[in-house]
């Protein structure tokens, strides 16, 4: 017991550390929502498991849209993707000048902030939001070891592109799943409203696989954690940035598209539970902070779940989702999700939800979709009642589809049977509908978005706005800076420039940083420099290119600005 206390006691000195550990493309169909969402049982999930039993698991977790882009901004910044231009799938985005990649506000605490790797929060990643990005980022870096850290590890284990790898690049990619926990294609708890073949059964039992293959490596970083002591000093959160990379899931708003699995192990604060309130993922980023003793600014959107003790807060109502544009698809929809009904608004009901899009088309679930389509009108054709695939299946790819949809997930898990035009549920749908006009007037007035418009005015005429340069003033050796361009967050390093690395095609759509061969400390207030060595100073605004660099002299007499610096 006392060890026990005085552990508590020199937890409540410090500040807890942060370990996200995220994943692509998976719905709960991990072992601690089994009994929770349909077939989670299916899955090897030992890692999980573990981390949920000493943790909390929360049953009604949503992203704010199904796919990844959107919903990456949405955790990244905590605001509605809708409300600051991030919505259309990859952009780069010049949100409203308040907003920041919210890891900058962690930085600014004092805390070691890294990510390894992935960006995609639909804005060019400044240097300033992460002491270190890269493939080797790891909290056991920080120069401190008692400096608190943020990390956050991102796999891309279970992209839905490894679905449909061929045979050896899958088994290359699934080398951690035993030959005993692969999972039995026949035995798939494959959802109704995907034809029962072998082309969706293998699918889906390579789904498993691979949750399995990122289970063992979350697992692995848990370890770490553990080998350095530091398990007990540190929230833990899991999560998915939306649902399965198959048909009527990931791209599209339903709870396959957007309900995640979520998972908060915090020693001695949280108690492990299955928790029901609902959840916005965006939700995390003012729930880190809080929890984490840092000012929630008043611009984010998300609500904290829980305190800075770890008890919970009050919880939404409801939840909400958009989504717009993805890839060369143009449609717009919005939801809205409460503890028993989704209500889904569709801008153009007369376009199919499941258009072409050239990216998913040349997967085998997506191919295999039209081919039976294209079977049955054969069928028809030749007088035939025989049918492929049931009324489920084929609204997947409708022609069209009502204007609104509810669905009462309590008796329909699957979204099987729209209510929106039953009496009985004319009082829910009412409710709902008033509940997302809300949230629209405030988060989405001008729905659907004018993207061409959207673009121009980040852009005017094609052009990149540029970032003011900082100004610095030195008084007695303390340096100070500011800059004129309203929301830019400020860089300082005493590091010369070195030989930029050039960004793969994938970093660049995805938003990784530049890098120039150096380390970009955050501004935060001011400070007195650091030896002989030159300061240089650099500002960056989020969807506006980076500043001249300005450079104060060693003998802080006066400040150089160098045109056009990298």
């Amino acid at each position: 017991m006392a060890e026990v206390a005085e552990r508590v006691a020199s937890t409540a000195r410090r500040p807890p550390n942060v370990l996200w550990i995220s994943t692509h493309d998976i719905n709960p169909d991990v072992g601690p929502y089994a009994g929770i969402w349909p077939g989670a049982e299916y899955a090897h999930t030992p890692s999980l498991d573990a981390l949920a039993a000493a943790g909390a698991v929360y049953e009604l977790a949503f992203a704010s849209a199904p796919v990844c882009a959107p919903s990456r901004s949405a955790i990244l910044t905590g605001c509605h993707p809708t409300a600051i231009g991030t919505i259309h799938m990859r952009t780069k985005a010049a949100p409203p000048p308040e907003v920041r990649l919210f890891t900058e506000y962690f930085r600014a605490a004092g805390y070691y902030t890294t990510n390894n790797v992935f960006t995609d929060f639909q804005v060019q990643t400044p240097p300033t939001a992460f002491d270190e990005c890269s493939t080797s980022a790891h909290w056991r870096d920080r120069p401190d070891p008692d400096m608190p850290f943020f990390a956050m590890f991102h796999s891309s284990i279970t992209h839905e592109a490894k679905l449909y790898l061929d045979d050896e690049a899958f088994a290359e990619a699934t080398t951690a799943v035993p030959v005993g926990h692969r999972h039995d294609p026949t035995a798939a708890p494959l959802p109704p409203y995907y034809p029962d073949t072998e082309t969706f059964r293998s699918t889906w039992a390579r789904y498993a696989d691979l949750i399995t293959q990122m289970d063992a490596w979350a697992g692995a970083l848990l370890r770490e954690l553990e080998e350095d002591g530091l398990a007990d000093d540190t929230i833990v959160v899991f999560w998915s940035d939306h649902g399965v990379g198959m048909p009527r899931a990931k791209r599209w708003l339903r709870e396959a598209g957007l309900r995640v699995p979520l998972i908060v192990r915090w020693p001695s604060a949280v108690e492990p539970s299955s928790r029901p309130e609902l959840v916005h993922l965006l939700d995390l980023a003012p729930t880190m902070l809080t929890a984490c003793g840092i000012p929630v600014p008043p611009h984010m959107h998300g609500r904290p779940f829980l305190d800075a003790t770890g008890a919970p807060l009050e919880p939404n109502d409801c939840t909400f989702g958009a989504r717009s544009r993805i890839d060369e698809q143009e449609d717009d929809s919005l939801t809205v999700r409460d503890a028993r009904f989704r209500y889904i608004r569709h801008a153009h009901p007369d376009r199919s939800p499941m258009q072409h899009s050239e990216y998913p088309d040349r997967f085998s679930t997506w191919r295999q979709l039209r081919e039976l389509a294209f079977a049955d009108a054969v069928s028809v054709a030749g007088g035939s009642t025989e049918r492929r695939l049931d009324d489920a299946q084929r609204s997947t790819f409708a022609p069209g589809r009502p204007a609104e949809q509810l669905f009462d997930l309590s008796a329909d898990p699957h979204e099987l049977h729209d209510l929106s035009s039953d009496p009985a549920y004319a009082a829910d749908l009412d409710r709902l509908r008033g509940a997302l006009d809300a949230w629209a007037s405030r988060y989405a007035p001008e729905w659907p978005i004018d993207e061409a418009a959207l673009i121009e005015s980040w852009r005017p005429e094609g052009r990149i706005q540029r970032t003011a340069e900082p100004e610095i003033t030195v008084v007695d050796g303390v340096l100070s800076a500011v800059c004129r361009t309203p929301g830019a967050s400020i860089g300082w390093t005493v590091q010369e420039p070195g030989v930029p690395r050039v960004l793969s095609d994938v970093e660049v759509a995805t938003g990784a940083p530049e890098d120039d061969g150096r380390r970009w400390n955050l501004y935060a207030s001011p400070f007195r420099s650091h030896g002989a060595d030159p300061v240089r100073f650099r500002a960056w605004r989020l969807g506006f290119a980076p500043s001249d660099e300005v450079v104060v002299q060693d003998d802080h007499s006066d400040a150089d600005r160098t045109e056009g610096a990298s």
